[in-house]
């Protein structure tokens, strides 16, 4: 009980961090998405790498990204283009879009799963895949509308389904840590936005928020969710994770004015109701499972 209350402290923790990253992405001057690209991803390699050598000591830092092979090396361009494509998409579409689309990442997962390793696939999670699709749909036409970017839209859609993906490999290579993964994914960002950017100058405010953008929102909410999501079932861990899609909005709303569309709202809401229904219904298996093994052994004896 203390491991799982503990691990699901960490797991909100990562989501209310990660939940300020469009908020912080409002406040920039920063006229080029990559030169924030660049900066976020310096400063949240330098906060993991630190991070890691603290907890784990150099030597085991070293062996940790020697063993990764290739599992993690697919986790790490996962989350390199899913980390850049979510500063360039806030330039194009709005907060409640990209964090919205997020929520039906574990979802996507369980579709990816069937169509690339067969895994099965329930009844129940096929309609609430069917949901998730219809409320995408439903946010990705406002762009067909004029109301924001389709290249917005777009790319609000590829971090969701690259999140899916790197759940797809880690789920399939549980042995392989996470932490030097999201490392190098990173590392990858910065390399490939610093060959894209014209100058790396930006003012000193712009620096601090920088700063925290990279070390406190992205890389301290890594470090909470891989060191919480250990500790807790991961249907668990994907239900307190919703709270990035809730909280995020609001924050942007409530700082800088920034009001959802209709459709988006709609949308998300049929993405959240599939996605707690699903979670609910799973949760009500597993305990009746759990009772069944309690029950099955004393009629044995």
């Amino acid at each position: 009980m203390h491991a799982d209350r503990r691990g699901a402290l960490l797991v909100f923790g990562s989501a209310a961090a990660w939940s300020f990253g469009g908020a912080i992405a409002r406040f920039l001057q920063v006229s080029d998405s990559w030169v924030t690209v660049f900066w976020r991803s310096v400063f949240a390699s330098a906060f993991l790498l630190g991070f890691m050598l603290y907890r784990d000591g150099p030597a085991k830092t070293r062996h940790l990204f020697g063993a990764m092979g290739l599992p993690g090396l697919g986790v790490a361009l996962c989350f390199a283009t899913a980390s850049t494509a979510f500063v360039v998409a806030l330039s194009h579409t709005t907060v409640a879009n990209v964090l919205l689309m997020q929520a039906g990442v574990p979802l996507i997962a369980a579709l990816l799963g069937y169509l690339l390793f067969r895994e099965a696939v329930s009844k129940a999670t096929w309609a609430a895949i069917a949901c998730v699709i219809a409320g995408v749909a439903i946010m990705v036409s406002a762009s067909l509308g004029g109301q924001v970017s389709p290249v917005g839209d777009g790319l609000a859609l590829l971090i969701a389904l690259v999140f899916a993906t790197a759940t797809v490999i880690t789920r399939r290579h549980a042995d392989v840590g996470m932490m030097p993964a999201v490392c190098l994914g990173t590392l990858i960002a910065a390399g490939v936005s610093a060959t894209m950017v014209s100058h790396f100058g930006v003012s000193a405010a712009d620096m601090g928020l920088l700063f925290l953008f990279g070390a406190a929102n992205l890389g301290l909410g890594m470090a909470l969710f891989v060191t919480g999501a250990r500790l807790l079932p991961a249907a668990l861990a994907a239900l307190i994770g919703t709270a990035e899609p809730v909280l995020g909005p609001i924050w942007v709303w409530l700082i800088h004015g920034e009001l959802p569309g209709v459709r988006t709202l709609v949308g998300g809401a049929l993405v959240f109701l599939a996605l707690l229904s699903h979670l609910g219904w799973q949760f009500r298996q597993q305990s009746l499972q759990a009772a069944r093994d309690e029950v099955l052994p004393s009629g044995a004896a």
